[in-house]
């Protein structure tokens, strides 16, 4: 008759806070493929997680989406482009968004995601209603995507688009008059004139833009632009 090994005795509430502590999805995934109960603790463990970081990860759309979708508790979500290069796309993205937790999301990082366009990121920030910090830093997107993000994230207080050098005026006027808290936002490397900044600071005072070397002035008040 078999000995039944020490660790199969653990409940599954027990295997999953120990798979919480496994930080690469491949362990996580070759867990799961152990044995059934097994696969139940990892399902379990993604359930109670708050954050997902896949920076550094080799995913694809498919795994991705699926991760996401146990990550019910999830709150903050960080896909930035990996040095193994980035391979999601607007379906990935079109994937995440059908998530459950996506509406509960407090943070997402999008960041160097160059093979996403104005469609994925639509998709998936029109359901991030509960956003108050967004990265899409080198990304390739258009003020389509910024006047989406000032229709649905009314709680804003971040936005780095550092060298989304497609963006214009229009889409960060739109932002900033229908986002009323927020309260930075990094528009290094981009192409808009220093009198969209001075109009920017005309709507919102104490929005601190972050801009390399910038000195501005509302009024008669000189605003130094934080580097």
């Amino acid at each position: 008759m078999a000995v039944e090994a020490e660790i199969d005795r653990l409940p599954i509430d027990l295997l999953a806070h120990i798979f919480v502590l496994i930080t690469s999805f491949t362990d996580l995934a070759q867990a799961s493929s152990v044995c059934r109960k097994w696969r139940k603790g990892v399902t379990q463990s993604l359930g109670g997680r708050q954050n997902l970081s896949f920076a550094g990860c080799k995913m694809d759309d498919v795994s991705t989406a699926r991760l996401v979708r146990h990550a019910y508790s999830l709150k903050e979500l960080d896909i930035s482009r990996s040095r193994w290069g980035c391979q999601i796309s607007d379906n990935g993205l079109y994937q995440i968004s059908l998530a459950k937790c996506v509406s509960n999301l407090t943070s997402i990082s999008l960041w160097g995601m160059t093979g996403v366009t104005d469609k994925g990121v639509v998709y998936l920030i029109s359901r991030a209603n509960s956003l108050q910090h967004l990265n899409i830093g080198g990304t390739f997107i258009t003020d389509e995507s910024l006047f989406v993000i000032a229709d649905s994230c009314p709680h804003l207080k971040t936005i780095v688009l550092w060298s989304c050098r497609h963006v214009t005026e229009n889409g960060l006027l739109g932002l900033v008059n229908k986002c009323r808290k927020l309260e930075v936002i990094n528009v290094w490397g981009t192409r808009v004139p220093v009198d969209c900044f001075i109009a920017l600071l005309t709507i919102k005072p104490a929005l601190q833009i972050k801009s390399p070397g910038l000195l501005l002035n509302v009024g008669n008040a000189p605003i130094q632009a934080v580097v």
